[in-house]
């Protein structure tokens, strides 16, 4: 007769973990403040056989298994930081975190023209008084910030430019500064523009980059080839919560932020085609993208009628 486990042995319902069980110290001296001239010279953790071993990127295709299929999350960062400059000599900086409730999805808010609503943290708060128009212009685009409301924890802001033609997606580039994530501790050059994107980076949309892709070289991507590893590519686009910080005890008690995903069906039908293969998610944002499909599809087969607003996690 089996005895039931201590209960100090048994692991926990995710939603019941302590957050005082993730904390870890990280010197300031581990941090690289900037990458690697060469993306694929990175350093790679691998456990093979029961035994951890120091490996580079470079050397990817060597440790995996073939065939086999790797899924990329090809969202590409926006240059979401927007710095302010006020008549009177402060600063505010404006940190768009994702489309407002009314527009469908990120894609379409970043093809608006002329006039677009969002969802923003904002730097400096308290020096934007409530109807104060924020104004900056490189060349001809010229961008007008208006506070609407302030939320719990973030603010709608209005944004119109001119030309007005311009999609926001342009206007950002053109005005706004990637994001860094805050432990770098410095602020976006222009070298960030090529190396805080993937390669592949296309659907833009995140606020942060899907970084696991940072470290691949076409190189890499030859060498996957050459052994028969295949790629396929899905798009999650990382939003706000990866900048808040986790101030509850527990897990459930933490509120998590939207994400917004798209898979094409070519690409869902090549995923099942080759779920006899292993599959291998490329990052966590890869790695959600591909268990929410999952819960997505047990839904639907579960109750044909079942509508989009049920399917909404």
């Amino acid at each position: 007769m089996n005895k039931s486990a201590p209960m100090s042995r048994i692991t926990p319902f995710p939603e019941a973990l302590s957050m005082d069980s993730f904390g870890y110290d990280l010197p300031d001296e581990k941090i690289a403040r900037y990458p690697l001239e060469e993306r694929d010279r990175s350093k790679l953790l691998v456990w093979r056989a029961g035994h951890m071993e120091e490996g580079s990127y470079a050397g990817l295709a060597g440790f995996l298994p073939a065939p086999s299929l790797l899924v990329f999350n090809n969202s590409r960062v926006v240059e979401a930081r927007i710095l302010f400059q006020k008549k009177s000599g402060g600063q505010i900086e404006i940190f768009c975190l994702e489309p407002h409730a009314s527009l469908e999805s990120i894609s379409k808010a970043m093809m608006q023209t002329g006039r677009v609503l969002w969802t923003c943290l904002i730097g400096g708060a308290s020096k934007w008084k409530r109807g104060q128009v924020l104004e900056k212009q490189i060349r001809e685009t010229r961008l007008e910030a208006r506070f609407i409301e302030k939320r719990t924890g973030d603010f709608t802001v209005e944004f119109t430019w001119t030309p007005a033609s311009l999609p926001f997606a342009a206007v950002l580039q053109q005005l706004g500064s990637i994001p860094l994530p805050p432990y770098l501790k410095r602020a976006a050059d222009r070298s960030d523009a090529e190396r805080y994107q993937t390669l592949y980076a296309l659907e833009s949309g995140s606020v942060a980059a899907p970084t696991a892709g940072l470290h691949f070289s076409e190189k890499i991507f030859r060498s996957l080839a050459a052994k028969g590893i295949h790629t396929l590519y899905c798009t999650l686009h990382v939003g706000a919560g990866t900048f808040m910080p986790v101030k509850s005890k527990k897990l459930s008690d933490h509120h998590m932020h939207e994400e917004f995903i798209e898979m094409s069906a070519e690409a869902l039908e090549d995923l099942i085609s080759k779920m006899h293969e292993p599959v291998i998610a490329v990052g966590t944002t890869s790695l959600r993208t591909i268990e929410t499909l999952y819960w997505l599809g047990l839904q639907v087969s579960r109750n044909k009628n079942i509508t989009a607003q049920d399917l909404h996690l």
